[in-house]
C-alpha cells in the first residue's frame, strides 16, 4: 500500500457500518485492515443487500481493501489468537455493547496490558458509561434519539429519516478522526489510548444551528423542508420541469438584486419586507408563493445557466444516477473499479481525500470470509500447521481459512 497511512496495521473487529466505515476510511489511506469476523456466516452484511451476482454490495463498499480472519471468540484459543494479533498491531476498532469485550477478557485494560502503544476504539450506541450503555442500537435509533429525524422533512410532517445512514456514517467519521489524533499523540507519548465514541452523541454534535436556536430562543426547531432557517431564499424549487436549488446568503449584496432581475421580479428588490437575508426569512411565508411562480416559468437548465452566469448559486437537484454521470464527478474519479474474483470488478464511491504525494489511488477488493486467515496466522504470528489444523478442527477458525 503507498497511501499517507501505509505501515499503520489495524484490527477491526466491527460490524454492519459505523466501524466498519471507520476502518474502510483507513483502509481507503494505506493501512492494513485485519476484519476478525465469527466462522459461521462472519460480519451480517455479508447478507446484507443489495447484491451483484450473489454478492453483497453493501458489504463490498464498506471492506474493499480488508482481509479477513475468522476466530471464534467464545472459544480460550480463539481469545488467545487475538491477544497475539493484538501484540502486533496499531490500532483495534470494536463495535460490540459495552462490556462484551471484557466478558472475553479483550477488553482495553487486558489489551494495553500486553501492547501499551495499542489505540483502542470502542464504537457504541450510547457510550461506555451512563443508563443507557447497555442498550444495543442502530441508525434509525440514535437519529431518532439524537434529533436529527424531528427537524427533517416538510413542515407538519412527521418525522423523517434522512436517505443515508447517518447515525452510522457520521459515527464512523468521528471515530477514524479520534484514531489519527491518539495516533498522533502516541507518537509523542509512546502509548497508546482507550476510544469512546457514542452514536447519540456524534449526533448531536452535527446539529449545529438546530441545538443553537434552541438555546438561543427556547423553542424546539421542527421541520422546514429544503429552506434555511437564517437565509432566503436558500432551498429547492420547482421550474417548469424539474427541480433545482439556489442559495441566496447574507453578505453578498448584489446577489438579491441580480437574483429579482433574473428572474423579472425587480419589483422585489427595494421591497422593506425583503431587504436582507433576515426580512426576508422574517416575511418568508409571503416572499415564497412569488419566487415559486416566477421559477416555474422556465425550465431547469434554463436557469442554471442565467444563475451561473451571474454567479448566484445553483445546482440541479440530482437523481443518484445522475450524479454518478456527472461531468465532475467523473473528471474526478469518483467512482472506481475494485476488483472481486466472481464478479469481475465492482463499481464503488472512490476516496474523497487526495494527497499530493501519497495517493489513495487504487482500492482493494473486499476479502471472502476467512481468506486470509491462514496467511496472517502463519506469517504474521508464526502459528505452525499444526496449530492451524487443531484450531480448524475445534472450530476457533474456519474452514475458509
Amino acid at each position: 500500500m503507498s497511501g499517507p497511512l501505509a505501515g499503520l496495521r489495524i484490527l477491526d473487529l466491527t460490524r454492519i457500518l459505523a466501524g466498519p466505515f471507520a476502518t474502510m476510511i483507513l483502509s481507503d489511506m494505506g493501512a492494513e485492515v485485519i476484519k476478525v469476523e465469527r466462522p459461521e456466516g462472519g460480519d451480517l452484511s455479508r447478507g446484507t443487500g443489495p447484491f451483484i451476482q450473489g454478492e453483497s454490495y453493501y458489504f463490498v463498499s464498506v471492506n474493499r481493501g480488508k482481509q479477513s480472519v475468522t476466530l471464534n471468540l467464545m472459544r480460550p484459543d480463539g481469545q488467545q489468537a487475538l491477544k497475539d494479533l493484538a501484540a502486533e498491531c496499531d490500532v483495534l476498532v470494536e463495535n460490540f455493547v459495552p462490556g462484551t469485550m471484557d466478558g472475553f477478557g479483550l477488553g482495553y485494560a487486558a489489551l494495553s496490558a500486553i501492547n501499551p502503544r495499542l489505540v483502542y476504539c470502542a464504537i457504541s450506541g450510547f457510550g461506555q458509561t451512563g443508563p443507557y450503555a447497555q442498550r444495543p442500537a442502530l441508525d434509525i435509533i440514535v437519529q431518532a434519539m439524537g434529533g436529527m429525524m424531528s427537524i427533517t422533512g416538510e413542515p407538519g410532517g412527521g418525522p423523517v429519516r434522512p436517505g443515508s445512514s447517518l447515525g452510522d456514517i457520521i459515527a464512523g467519521l468521528f471515530s477514524s478522526t479520534a484514531i489519527l489524533a491518539a495516533l498522533q499523540e502516541r507518537e509523542r507519548s509512546g502509548r497508546g489510548q482507550m476510544i469512546d465514541v457514542s452514536m447519540l452523541e456524534c449526533q448531536l454534535a452535527v446539529l449545529e444551528g438546530a441545538v443553537g436556536r434552541y438555546i438561543s430562543t427556547g423553542q424546539a426547531p421542527g421541520p422546514i423542508g429544503t429552506r434555511h432557517p437564517s437565509f432566503t431564499p436558500f432551498q429547492a424549487f420547482q421550474t417548469a420541469d424539474d427541480w433545482i436549488v439556489v442559495a441566496i446568503v447574507g453578505g453578498v449584496r448584489d446577489q438579491w438584486p441580480l437574483f429579482c432581475a433574473a428572474i423579472d421580479r425587480v419589483d422585489l428588490i427595494d421591497d422593506p419586507r425583503y431587504g436582507d437575508g433576515h426580512q426576508r426569512t422574517l416575511h418568508y411565508d409571503e416572499l415564497i408563493p412569488e419566487l415559486e411562480a416566477a421559477l416555474r416559468r422556465r425550465t431547469a437548465g434554463e436557469w442554471l445557466r442565467e444563475f451561473g452566469e451571474l454567479g448566484i448559486p445553483c445546482g440541479p437537484v440530482n437523481r443518484i444516477d445522475q450524479v454518478l454521470s456527472d461531468p465532475q464527478i467523473q473528471y474526478r474519479k469518483a467512482l472506481v473499479d475494485v476488483p472481486h474474483a466472481r464478479v469481475g470488478a465492482i463499481p464503488v464511491v472512490n476516496s474523497p481525500l487526495r494527497f499530493s504525494r501519497t495517493p489513495v489511488d487504487q482500492l482493494g477488493s473486499a476479502p471472502d470470509l476467512g481468506q486470509q486467515t491462514e496467511a496472517i496466522l502463519q506469517n504474521l504470528l508464526g502459528y505452525d500447521t499444526a496449530r492451524l489444523n487443531h484450531l480448524r478442527q475445534s472450530g476457533v477458525i474456519g474452514a475458509e481459512g
